[in-house]
Order: C-alpha cells, then sequence, then structure tokens
C-alpha cells in the first residue's frame, strides 16, 4: 500500500531550511525503513496528475536516484536492492510508469521515460521484463493513441536503447522497435513533437540495427526515412536527423557508397544555407567519415591483405568539393571566440574537419588550400587573414614533409610577422599555427627541422615578446614554446642549441604565470605545463645551473601560496591550482635532478626544505594539490634514496590518508603508485610501516566503496612491497594470495563482449603478475618454498591468460 507523501516532497523543497532538512530526514529514514513501499509511493505521486508538479519532480528525481549512480559500487548496491523487492510489488511499480506516459504533464512523462529505462536497464540483460517493448510498441499501433503518449513512448525506446545492449533484444524486437521509430519520423501522419522523439530514438537505436542495415532494402528505406527528415521544416528535427547521420557514418560506413551522392549534397546544403545547430551536425558527419577512414588506414597494412575493412576512399573522391565546402567555413568566425574555448562554432568545426581532410588524403590537400591561403593571407578584412592562416595550420598533419616543408620554409617569417597583426584573432591563430609547425616540422632528431642555427634566434625572440601579448594569444605561445622544447629532447647535438635561451624563456614564462590576468584563457597553467617541459627536455650538461637556480625560486614562490588570504571558496580554489602547479615544476626538477650523478647532490641538499613544503601543502585540503604533491614526493623518495627514510614518521599520516581517500580516488591511486616509489628508494626500511600498509591496501581491495581502478595499482604495489622486505613478506603471503587469487577468479568471469570491462580485466590480470613477481624474486634466495602452496593456482593463472585472445 502506498503512503501519502505529497507533503513531505513538497517541505523538502522549502525555503525554510529547517522545513527542508526535517523532510529529507524523513524521506531518508523511509528508504532506509522500507524501500519497497518507498518506491511504491514515489511511482504513484508521478502518476497522479492531481498532484502538485513541484511533488511529481521530486518523485521523480527520487527514483532515478534509487535506481542509479555514476559510482560503479553504488550502483551495483542500488540493482541488488531492486531484485530483492517482490515481484508483485516490482510490478505494481513498473505500471505505474507505464501510466505515466500518457500524463498531460510533459515533465511527468519525461521522467517516466528516464525511469523506466533504468528499470529495464537492470531487468532485460536478465531476462526479465520482457512484456516491456510490446507494452511500448502497443503504445504506438493503438487505435487513437494521441500524440503526447506516442512522443513520451519514442522517448522511452529511445533510452532504453541507449541503457542496454544490442545483444539484449531478439532481433524481432529490434525490427518492431525501428518500424515504430521510423514510422514516428513520418512527416505526414505525426506532430513535430512526436517526429523529433522519433528521430531521436532513432540515434540510440542505431547500434541495435546491424542486421536491418545488411538488408539492402530495410536500409535504403531507413537512409530515406533519415535524409526526409534532414529536409524537415523545424531545425532540431534536422539537427538530430544529422546526428543520425554522424552516427551512421561511423557505424555503418561499409554500405554507405550508393547514399553519398545524396549525403554530400544534403550535408552541402546543411553548411552553406542551414542554421548553426545543424551545420554544425553536417560538417561533423564528413569528421566522422575522415575518422573512419584514418582508423581503417592504420589498421589495414599492404601486405597483410586483410579485406575485413574496406576503405571506400569517399574523402579522396568528394576531395575538391569539400575541401571548397570547409574553407568557405572558415570566414564565419564569430568576433570572440577562441580556438581553445568552449565555445564552438562553423568555422572551428570547418578547420578541425579540414585537418582531419589532411590526415585523410595527405598530399592531395595542399595544392587545393593554398591558392585560398595565398590569396587571402595577406587581405585588408580579418577574416580572411584569420582563415587563410587557419586554413594553413589545419593542414600541417597528414601530408608529407617533402611537400610541405619547402612551404612552410617560405611562410615561416610571414608567420613571425603576423604576430603583430592588429587583430587578435589573427595572431590568436597565428600563435596555434606556429605551435602546429613546431609540433610536426621541428624533430631534429629524425634528421628534419624547420628550425635552424640561423633563424632560431628570431623565433626565440619573437615567441617572448608574443607571451605579453593578451591571454588568449599567450596561452597559445606557451604551447609554441612547448613543442619547441620538445622538439630538441634527444636531438644530439641539436640539443644544445636551445640551451642559450634557457633562462631567457624561463624568466618569461613565470612572468606569464604570475600576470594578473593568468587565469584568463588557462594561460596560468600553460605556462607552468611549458616551464616543466622546457626543464625536461633541456641539455642537463649545459641547463644544470639554470635549473639549480630555478630550485630555490619555485620553492619560495610554493612557501608564498601558503600565506595567501583566504576568505572565498574562490580564493581557496586558486590557491590549489597554484600549488598544484607549483609541485608540478618542483617533481619535474627534481627528476631532472637526479638524472645524472654530477646533480643528484643540488636535490639532496635541498631535500629536508622540499619535504617540509610537501607536508605544508598537505594541510590544504585539496584532493589536486594532494595529487601533485604525492607525485613530487615519489619523485623525492627515488632521488634520495635510503636517505629519504627520514621523512617517514610524519609523511605517513597523509599516506595513511590518501589510502582511505576512496571518494577521491585518484589520490587513493596516486598513494598506492608512491608507496612502491618509496618500497624501491627504502627497502628493508620500508618494513616498520608495513603492517600499517599492507592492512589499508588489503582493506582497501575488499572494499566494494573503492573505485575499481585502484585495485590494479595495489597489487602492483604487493609486489614492490615484497620485493623491499623480501623474506619478511611471508607474514602477508597468505592473505596477499587469497585476495589474488579471487580477483584471478573475477576476471575469468567478467563478460568479454564488454570491451571496456576486458580492459579493466587485462590490467588487473597485468598487476596480479607483478605481485607474483615481486613476492617471488622477494622469497628466491631464503623461503621460495614459501610459494609451493600456490604454485598450481599460478600455474594455472598463465595458462588462462596464455591462452585468452583478448
Amino acid at each position: 500500500m502506498a503512503m501519502e507523501i505529497t507533503q513531505i516532497l513538497l517541505a523538502a523543497q522549502s525555503a525554510d531550511a529547517r522545513v527542508r532538512t526535517e523532510a529529507e530526514g524523513s524521506l531518508r529514514q523511509f528508504q532506509e525503513q522500507n524501500l519497497p513501499q518507498f518506491l511504491l509511493s514515489l511511482s504513484c505521486e508521478l502518476a497522479n496528475n492531481d498532484k502538485p508538479s513541484e511533488s511529481r519532480r521530486l518523485a521523480g528525481i527520487l527514483l532515478k536516484n534509487s535506481l542509479d549512480a555514476k559510482d560503479s559500487t553504488r550502483k551495483d548496491h542500488l540493482v541488488k536492492q531492486w531484485f530483492a523487492i517482490d515481484v508483485a510489488l516490482k510490478s505494481q511499480i513498473k505500471e505505474l510508469l507505464l501510466t505515466t506516459l500518457g500524463s498531460s504533464a510533459l515533465e511527468a512523462r519525461h521522467t517516466s521515460a528516464q525511469v523506466i529505462a533504468k528499470v529495464a536497464s537492470i531487468e532485460i540483460p536478465q531476462k526479465q521484463w520482457p512484456e516491456l517493448v510490446a507494452s511500448l510498441l502497443n503504445n504506438m499501433t493503438q487505435q487513437g493513441s494521441p500524440p503526447h503518449l506516442k512522443q513520451s513512448t519514442l522517448e522511452t525506446l529511445g533510452y532504453v536503447c541507449e541503457e542496454i545492449s544490442h545483444h539484449d533484444l531478439v532481433q524481432d524486437e529490434v525490427n518492431s522497435v525501428l518500424t515504430a521509430v521510423v514510422q514516428g519520423m513520418n512527416q505526414s501522419e505525426n506532430t513535430a513533437e512526436v517526429r523529433l522523439a522519433a528521430t531521436k530514438a532513432l540515434l540510440n537505436a542505431l547500434d541495435f540495427s546491424q542486421t536491418n542495415f545488411e538488408n539492402e532494402m530495410e536500409r535504403t528505406y531507413i537512409m530515406k526515412m533519415v535524409c526526409e527528415t534532414a529536409c524537415s521544416k523545424e531545425a532540431d528535427i534536422r539537427q538530430a536527423a544529422f546526428e543520425c547521420l554522424v552516427s551512421i557514418a561511423s557505424t555503418y560506413y561499409e554500405v554507405l557508397e550508393q547514399y553519398m551522392q545524396t549525403l554530400f549534397e544534403l550535408t552541402s546544403n546543411a553548411v552553406k544555407e542551414d542554421e548553426e545547430s545543424v551545420a554544425l551536425q553536417a560538417i561533423e558527419f564528413w569528421s566522422s567519415i575522415c575518422d573512419e577512414e584514418i582508423d581503417r588506414q592504420e589498421y589495414d597494412s599492404p601486405d597483410s591483405g586483410d579485406s575485413s575493412r574496406p576503405h571506400s576512399c569517399f574523402i579522396e573522391k568528394a576531395l575538391p568539393h569539400l575541401v571548397q565546402m570547409l574553407l568557405e567555413t572558415l570566414q564565419k568566425q564569430e568576433e570572440d571566440q577562441d580556438h581553445d574555448d568552449d565555445v564552438w562554432n562553423i568555422a572551428m568545426a570547418g578547420g578541425t574537419c579540414l585537418g582531419l581532410v589532411a590526415r585523410t588524403v595527405g598530399d592531395g590537400i595542399v595544392p587545393l588550400v593554398m591558392p585560398f591561403v595565398e590569396r587571402n593571407i595577406s587581405s585588408p578584412e580579418w577574416r580572411s587573414r584569420e582563415a587563410a592562416t587557419y586554413a594553413f595550420g589545419s593542414i600541417l598533419e597528414g601530408p608529407t614533409i617533402d611537400k610541405l616543408a619547402p612551404m612552410v620554409a617560405a611562410g615561416l617569417e610571414f608567420l613571425l610577422n603576423a604576430t603583430k597583426d592588429g587583430n587578435n584573432h589573427v595572431r590568436d591563430t597565428t600563435a596555434w599555427t606556429l605551435s602546429r609547425i613546431f609540433e610536426f616540422l621541428h624533430s631534429p632528431d629524425s634528421g628534419f627541422s624547420v628550425i635552424s642555427p640561423a633563424n632560431l634566434p628570431r623565433i626565440v625572440s619573437v615567441l617572448l615578446e608574443s607571451i605579453k601579448d593578451v591571454p588568449n594569444v599567450a596561452e597559445k605561445v606557451c604551447g609554441a614554446i612547448y613543442n619547441l622544447a620538445q622538439g630538441y629532447e634527444d636531438a644530439g647535438a641539436s640539443s644544445s642549441l636551445l640551451s642559450p635561451y634557457l633562462t631567457e624563456i624561463i624568466t618569461h614564462l613565470l612572468a606569464a604565470a604570475e600576470r594578473s590576468d593568468g587565469a584568463e584563457s588557462k594561460l596560468r597553467g600553460a605556462a607552468y605545463e611549458t616551464l616543466n617541459e622546457v626543464v625536461r627536455c633541456s641539455n642537463l650538461s649545459e641547463a644544470s645551473s639554470i635549473i639549480a637556480q630555478l630550485l630555490p625560486a619555485i620553492m619560495k614562490k610554493l612557501a608564498e601560496t601558503m600565506d595567501l588570504p583566504i576568505i572565498s571558496t574562490d580564493d581557496r580554489e586558486k590557491q590549489a591550482e597554484l600549488q598544484a602547479s607549483l609541485c608540478g615544476v618542483l617533481q619535474v626538477i627534481i627528476q631532472k635532478l637526479s638524472g645524472s650523478d654530477e646533480t643528484r647532490p643540488i636535490i639532496m641538499q635541498n631535500a629536508d626544505d622540499i619535504m617540509r613544503l610537501f607536508l605544508r601543502v598537505f594541510g590544504c585540503h585539496s584532493s589536486s594539490v594532494h595529487e601533485e604533491a604525492m607525485l613530487a614526493i615519489g619523485a623525492l623518495a627515488y632521488a634520495t634514496g635510503a636517505e629519504f627514510v627520514k621523512y617517514m614518521a610524519e609523511l605517513f599520516k597523509y599516506l595513511q590518508m590518501g589510502l582511505q581517500n576512496f571518494e577521491e580516488y585518484q589520490v587513493c591511486s596516486i598513494t598506492v603508485g608512491v608507496i612502491g616509489d618509496i618500497c624501491r628508494a627504502l627497502d628493508e626500511k620500508i618494513l616498520p610501516f608495513c603492517d600499517q600498509i599492507m592492512g589499508l591496501l588489503i582493506q582497501n581491495l575488499q572494499s566494494d566503496a573503492l573505485h575499481r581502478s585502484v585495485k590494479p595499482p595495489i597489487f602492483s604495489c604487493f609486489g614492490d612491497i615484497a620485493l623491499a622486505i623480501g623474506a619478511h613478506f611471508e607474514r602477508y603471503v597468505a592473505p596477499a594470495i587469497q585476495i589474488m587469487q579471487g580477483a584471478a577468479q573475477v576476471c575469468a568471469q567478467m563478460d568479454t563482449l564488454d570491451e571496456e570491462l576486458m580492459d579493466y580485466a587485462n590490467q588487473l590480470r597485468r598487476s596480479i603478475f607483478e605481485a607474483y613477481s615481486g613476492i617471488l624474486q622477494g622469497f628466491k634466495d631464503t623461503k621460495a618454498e614459501l610459494m609451493i602452496p600456490y604454485a598450481q593456482h599460478l600455474l594455472q593463472f598463465v595458462e588462462v591468460v596464455s591462452k585468452d585472445s583478448l
């Protein structure tokens, strides 16, 4: 019997905090004490048209949250709770949800569609609720079904298809769903709301349609309906139809040949004439085709003779017309656009697609784009200059160096001058293009670079002047310096070329990071990331004194952050971001200087002060800072070796906190990795801390609350600990291997059709082998016999994995 909860639901949304808190407590108590009745009462509330919209809305939210969660452990718990509910009561709830699809209230129908899909995601894979699809289809075929019922039914079908796997429906059900969806798209028979819901449902149902797309007659009918829908008079319906075409491009690439002429005309008209939301999807169609063809080119080797993934060369066939269409989009910039901003417009989409076309066809794109560049690069109109620069930068990945080198050599000085252009957008795109030139055409170790000893002084001078520009331009300049430095890594004699400029570059990067407008366009973060790369890629024998001078400067900056005034949450976030960046720089400096016996003493001399700073950072309650500080501590442990033991007493409480931080599981994972680093540094000196460490690691593995991604690193850590303490690992071997055996069993039972799950299984297996390897090596000289009882399981595990094709 459902309980009357309207007033409690309304009170839970009260402006009065006391009333709200009391109502929330009542709802929570009801849920915990009698979940079945709680869900039934919520379903009754949602289904009742006489109830207030506010109470129905909250009822729907609570229903969804009782069935699904982002956290996988929480979700598993909710699924188990649902299965434990009496079948008759669950049937009552499901009937109420289906009834709500006919409600006069749009929001109630929408919520019910989502909740039905959540229930379906739980039950259909277990072959439960077999009548759901038939019930929904009945809503579509029943004489006199009102449009709003059809609309909510199609929405539900779409959500159901999104939630379940295509393996969960039999082909007859798929056929029936597709028939209902495609009929719902019919313009002459349905309202705009129904057609929109049908088109969105088709998008989610496409994964189920493999058999239908293999049948030419069915495929052609579906394609005809999508293309007709893409010409609807309503923009949102046209957009949804093009979204379907984007999905079809990647899912059913192999059967598109006969439709491509129509699709080119359709997309071309949309790009040139339609509203931006539709035009963006039309461009995305060609980006998807590019992605598919790039993937096939990388997959197919000329010698393999593998014809399982045919390549139809759609981009090559459409090349002249496609490139012309994309070049036209480049001049549709927005006044305030920034290439790395969250804004996405036609010009950006066109340039991105042009870049993909270049990667797809290589040299063939150059003669089609360069006339546009030459024609517009000196135009008095900023839009034309920016478009030309963007086109040039977009085609730098794909064509061969032989094709690009003369063109870039001829244009480099022009681009360097363009960093002084009077228009912000042109300078922004120029800096971005220079960055791409250095990324793709500057690799001295491979024998080619557009940068020579002759032009390097000019390039550095221009970049260091441009880094003072407005934040969006300066951020792109950071990217250019990043790629410039990266090119000289492992470049032999050429790596010395940048050394004379290091001090100046570092000074300018620090100045950029400290700018009062550094938060704009993510400039501060870009400056510190670039500083890290400049240090990492520098020639250590020539740069050691510069990096040694940088170390106390960064330490001083980190110390100063401790005294920043913290008044608001925003202040706390800024402090955290700055501390994380500075810890990241210290990590790179520590790694660089500890890479040589000559420079490691610099770290040893400063280690106490560095460690004190890191411990102070842990006093700031921010996971992002803790991650960076932990990583830097791992680097310091490597650099100082056995000397690191003197920091363990004070550090250990923070390691414990990190291992117990299930909520911010990335912190937990990094802490596990750092414990491995410390074990390698300390060897047997880690022993006094091992009981507590192993206790926490085993608890973590046994916990359902910890994110599964942390569990493989824990097994690897077992190996690090065993290797460090050798025979002393005897006391942990039984519980550790018992859990390893359990994890191996879990791997064997995982769904091999779920790609994500199999990736995780392989990570787990790899880490179990790492654990065994560490334990075996730790015992080999003194207590090898301890592993005899576990030998059979290990050999079986090796055999199972060796036979696995995944």
